[in-house]
């Protein structure tokens, strides 16, 4: 090797360590995610929309944290994994982010979950409550931040049981982690009774709708409806129900319960009376008007994106994952690394923001990641949700 061949990979290892630095070691804290700004959940995306307008918020009003700006990266992945995984690699290589956080799907995520924790890269409260998201031992950087989806399930399975024993129940599920985790969840609740399940029927995601399989479920003149869909799916198994003269008593996913999203675009008759989760205050709801942390929500929703629903539950998601992964981003202090943000992330105890549900926290420990051991249930009137029943614990 010539001295001038010696000198220049010399350099260049000296400056492979500081390459490889996230972001935040120049004054700037950056963040990844990629999203379903097109596709067939693009209805999901308000989430992404308004975190990045948080941080924006963030960095204006309140000087991003500790000093640091903070800056969110979103990309659109269409809800197609070969997508989440080329913007991820983009996001991580070339934009060298310190963490992707909240990105959205059960298939999208598991395209990207090996990937990250083999980079060692925080895979922070992503939005798929899919039980692989709990495995801290063999996926340490990799943490859900939603409902468990068997949990979940399980959930609308014992209000079955309590509210109507003896109910025939249909199941439209989507073919994918999502849909087996909901079921498996759901079947196991129901104990001996799942028997009283009298048709299950699958689609795609990529299918253009859900028509045939509703009509299949209808003929099973069931009193129980489970529709563990998303998105477009979810309002066209609702629409298809009410246009076939059917009304079981239907229950939906906490993801796929936006009033203007999903449930006021299958009608305000077919939706009337879901049951879903929830964890989070509905906004809209009146029961929340005189309410301080709904106010303020509304407030800065007026402000920072004048041209999104605020009543909309996905643009009220976005702005308190927002706030939560600023508050484990301020915790860190002045170790603002990888290790540090996970360790935070794994420590929360009866954490909330101002939109969480009184009674309902967020709880995580080193061996256990799932945020959300207790919530409620909800049921739509036509207009906006109303709560039932108490806490939920599992």
């Amino acid at each position: 090797m010539t001295g001038r061949r010696a000198m220049l990979f010399a350099a260049l290892l000296a400056a492979a360590p500081a390459m490889a630095q996230p972001r935040s070691d120049a004054g700037e804290i950056r963040l990844g995610q990629t999203m379903p700004y097109s596709g067939p959940l693009s209805m999901l995306s308000g989430v992404g929309k308004a975190e990045v307008a948080y941080f924006k918020s963030l960095n204006e009003e309140q000087g991003g944290i500790n000093g640091r700006k903070v800056t969110l990266l979103s990309l659109d992945d269409g809800y197609s994994p070969p997508k989440t995984m080329e913007g991820t690699r983009q996001l991580v290589e070339r934009d060298n982010v310190l963490a992707i956080v909240n990105t959205i799907g059960t298939p999208t995520n598991r395209a990207i979950h090996r990937y990250l924790n083999q980079k060692k890269v925080p895979q922070l409260l992503i939005l798929s409550g899919a039980s692989a998201w709990n495995d801290p031992k063999a996926y340490p950087w990799t943490m859900m931040g939603m409902i468990a989806y068997d949990t979940e399930g399980a959930v609308y399975a014992r209000h079955i049981l309590q509210s109507m024993p003896n109910a025939r129940i249909a199941v439209l599920r989507q073919n994918d982690d999502f849909g087996k985790d909901y079921v498996e969840g759901f079947r196991h609740a129901l104990g001996p009774k799942a028997s009283q399940i009298v048709s299950e029927v699958t689609y795609e995601t990529t299918d253009p709708t859900v028509d045939s399989q509703v009509i299949q479920l209808r003929a099973s003149n069931a009193d129980a409806f489970f529709i563990a869909a998303t998105g477009k799916h979810a309002t066209q198994a609702m629409r298809k129900a009410a246009e076939l003269g059917w009304k079981p008593q239907i229950y939906l996913p906490v993801g796929s319960s936006s009033v203007p999203g999903v449930l006021r675009p299958a009608g305000a008759d077919a939706a009337k009376g879901v049951v879903t989760a929830a964890n989070a205050k509905s906004p809209g709801d009146p029961s929340w008007d005189d309410d301080a942390g709904m106010k303020a929500y509304l407030a800065w929703a007026k402000k920072w994106v004048p041209e999104l629903n605020p009543n909309d539950s996905f643009v009220s998601a976005g702005y308190s994952y927002g706030m939560i992964v600023a508050d484990l981003l301020r915790r860190c202090g002045n170790d603002v690394s990888r290790d540090s943000l996970m360790k935070q992330a794994a420590s929360l105890k009866g954490y909330t923001t101002p939109l969480t549900l009184p009674g309902v926290t967020l709880d995580t420990s080193p061996t256990d990641y799932r945020p959300y051991k207790a919530l409620r249930l909800q049921q739509f009137d036509g207009a906006g949700f109303k709560l039932i029943g108490g806490i939920i614990r599992e």
